[in-house]
């Protein structure tokens, strides 16, 4: 379990995070969702430790990470942030390489190799493996980096919007192999999401941010209802159900 304790950031005289406390359960996708400017970005560096919270803290199976050796902290929690920029030129499978790092150190022995395959295969990236990032589309780059994390096989990993350049089919793709990572790696996934529907479809718990709050949280079930949405977004939006799925609609 991650046990989120009063976090909060400030950058200047804007309070960006304020007062956020969660519980992460294991074993399931939680999805933070809100509007834009809610901080839910920022209270996954936080949880990751890619930045310092001001006041808070952040224990992961009864462990204060502010505590945790960054060696260590890797071994237990990944995380792919929306922008990645490598100024080196690689191939697909050098950069899925870098996800063992915190046990290879760089020097990859037949597991690690064994795990980069794994990764590059759960993501359907055979094909590509060999090319480099520079001559793929950005859904493939994205495919790429994601194949990444997997192959850090951490317990905990923190996804932000990863469906960034990604098409409908990709989209949902992704989405499946987070679920299969959860349903039957028992991997804890918590993501960084701006479509609700996804959310909706493929989360067990959902964290609704507004202002650098928590202002709902609760099973997806729960949350996705007109009267909840309206306050996190202030919009009519309507839920159709659809094979036994809560679909928002907000077009008209």
């Amino acid at each position: 379990m991650i046990e989120v304790s009063n976090l909060t950031k400030v950058y200047g005289s804007k309070s960006v995070v304020e007062d956020v406390s969660i519980r992460i359960q294991k074993g399931q996708i939680t999805s933070f969702i809100g509007p834009n400017g809610a901080g839910k970005s920022t209270v996954l560096s936080m949880i990751s430790r890619l930045i310092a919270a001001d006041t808070g803290e952040v224990i992961i199976e009864g462990n204060d990470i502010s505590t945790v050796k960054s060696s260590e902290l890797a071994k237990k929690i990944s995380i792919l942030k929306q922008s990645n920029h490598i100024n080196v030129r690689l191939t697909v499978r050098e950069l899925v390489s870098f996800g063992r790092f915190p046990y290879s150190q760089g020097r990859l022995n037949k597991e690690d190799w064994e795990k980069v395959d794994e990764a590059i295969a759960y993501m359907e990236l055979e094909e590509f493996e060999n090319k480099y990032l520079d001559q793929l589309s950005g859904g493939q780059r994205q495919r790429a980096y994601i194949a990444m994390v997997i192959a850090q096989d951490t317990e905990y990993i923190l996804l932000d919007e990863p469906l960034n350049n990604l098409d409908m089919k990709h989209s949902v793709q992704i989405m499946k192999i987070l679920r299969k990572l959860v349903d039957e790696l028992n991997k804890t996934i918590i993501i960084v999401i701006h479509d609700i529907n996804f959310a909706s479809v493929y989360s067990d718990y959902i964290v609704a941010l507004k202002d650098g709050k928590v202002i709902k949280e609760g099973p997806a079930d729960e949350i996705i209802s007109s009267p909840i949405l309206k306050e996190i977004y202030d919009m009519d939006i309507s839920i159709q159900n659809f094979n036994c799925q809560k679909i928002c609609v907000y077009f008209s």
